[in-house]
């Protein structure tokens, strides 16, 4: 008997999200926020669903602490993950930041110009970051957002969380990857 050659494996396309794979959230709200283009509107979405997904105790206080972020349900963050990538065709996510500030070797500072956090401030002329309270200085469209610029993470009380966020184990499988 003479083997042909090896037949490769239909893998087939990945599963959608769903709200029932998607760690018991609804991500609902935030797939109509994307799907429209109003990335603003997702993107406080997104914090909010990340204080839900971190549980009662974030959800009392009104943040997630650092120490919460590397144990957020996977399932719900991989769907907000999926979300952003799919609706930013792939400008937008935490792996999109992940891999810049892999790139800028951790420096907070570089991977802040890089994806845009930093401006140049108009009465000193000195480089700082952008602000979101007041009038938001970020930017919210495909077109003029660099890549990474999105989700938002506030470093108001220091870089723990977005690095905590940028490390969850969530990122190093590609279990959490979905089609939409």
């Amino acid at each position: 008997v003479v083997a042909g050659p090896p037949q490769a494996m239909e893998t087939g396309p990945r599963p959608a999200v769903t709200i029932e794979d998607a760690g018991g959230i609804d991500p609902t709200p935030l797939i109509d926020q994307l799907r429209a283009g109003d990335f603003e509107a997702a993107d406080q979405t997104t914090r909010d669903l990340l204080i839900e997904i971190a549980g009662a105790d974030a959800t009392k206080r009104g943040y997630v602490y650092w120490t919460e972020a590397r144990t957020l349900d996977a399932a719900a963050l991989g769907a907000v993950e999926n979300l952003w990538l799919h609706y930013s065709d792939g400008k937008f996510g935490y792996t999109v930041q992940k891999d810049v500030w892999r790139r800028q070797k951790g420096v907070f500072d570089r991977f802040c110009d890089k994806i845009g956090w930093t401006t140049k401030d108009e009465v000193t002329g000195q480089a700082r970051k952008r602000r979101w309270f007041g009038q938001s200085e970020f930017f919210y469209t495909l077109q003029e957002a660099p890549k990474g610029h999105l989700p938002l993470t506030s470093a108001l009380r220091g870089t723990q969380l977005l690095k905590a966020l940028l490390q969850h184990p969530l990122w190093e499988t590609d279990d959490w990857k979905r089609d939409l």
